[in-house]
């Protein structure tokens, strides 16, 4: 199945030290390029992310987020009383020269180091975030998919149309060849001195074989029949793409370059509007 490069896909999972956050992003690129940005305490998971993303991702510049957000409730709080005991006996050491002072509890926790978030089970924290990157990496490939489904149709209909172009081409070359050699006979027709038929004919044989587009047409009719083979493929084909319209091109620009008339090269000019089309997309497709 045909996959976008570009996807986003994000999620959210409760733990007892707080709320952890995926974001996972990709663009286009050659190949898989992986930036992780990660809360400290799951940093130790950097080499164990990227090996899960390179199992289901091939190609693509990705980013990564996870984030660990302190709990809001008071569960995963812990106060530190020493700290808060000292604070007290200065308040009242200094209650002489301050008489006045007057401090909440609340401005107390408000106090760096005070009030912290309970010290996290690495182990159990660690297995949360990979499950959680599962999850998302499900939604990831889910987008990829669906805009590479898009993608595809896209690329087919560009197809059908590069087929029609090559089959309205090939029912105009015995005409163009007939006009050729009427042409050449006219010419003959005009010189002073009578040309040899024989000569004149081997002349003419050559000369068409020179025009001779038929190999590129078939060549184009055989690209057409692997590029649909290769959209409905399960593994990535954006490579193989890559390759084939390399090959569609070559076609188009011999087809272009013997061209004898105007309508053969107007065809060569439609392919190639075509194929350049059918590359934009192919860029997108991992």
């Amino acid at each position: 199945m045909i996959r976008s490069m570009t996807a986003f896909a994000s999620g959210e999972r409760a733990t007892p030290w707080g709320l952890l956050g995926c974001e996972l992003r990709s663009v286009n690129h050659r190949f898989l390029e992986t930036g992780l940005r990660l809360a400290d305490e799951l940093r130790a998971l950097e080499p164990v992310l990227r090996e899960r993303i390179a199992a289901r991702v091939q190609r693509g510049k990705l980013d990564l987020v996870l984030r660990l957000r302190a709990p809001e409730s008071a569960a995963g709080l812990v106060v530190n009383e020493p700290l808060l005991e000292q604070l007290g006996a200065l308040a009242q050491r200094l209650d002489g020269s301050f008489p006045r002072l007057q401090v909440e509890f609340t401005q107390l926790l408000q106090v760096p180091g005070v009030l912290r978030v309970q010290a996290a089970d690495g182990e159990a924290l660690q297995a949360q975030a990979l499950a959680l990157l599962d999850e998302v990496l499900d939604g990831f490939v889910a987008a990829r998919e669906r805009e590479g489904a898009k993608l595809a149709t896209a690329i087919s209909e560009r197809v059908d149309a590069i087929e029609r172009i090559a089959g309205q081409v090939r029912e105009l070359i015995p005409a163009i060849r007939e006009g050729q050699r009427a042409k050449l006979a006219a010419r003959l027709a005009d010189l002073p001195h009578p040309v040899d038929p024989g000569r004149a004919e081997q002349e003419l044989v050559l000369w068409l074989q020179k025009l001779d587009v038929d190999e590129e047409l078939d060549r184009l009719s055989s690209h057409i029949v692997e590029i649909r083979r290769v959209l409905v493929q399960r593994e990535p084909v954006g490579r193989r793409l890559d390759f084939l319209l390399q090959e569609f091109n070559r076609e188009a620009n011999t087809l272009g370059s013997k061209s004898v008339d105007a309508r053969t090269s107007s065809a060569a000019v439609e392919l190639k509007v075509l194929i350049d089309q059918v590359r934009e997309q192919v860029q997108n497709i991992e």
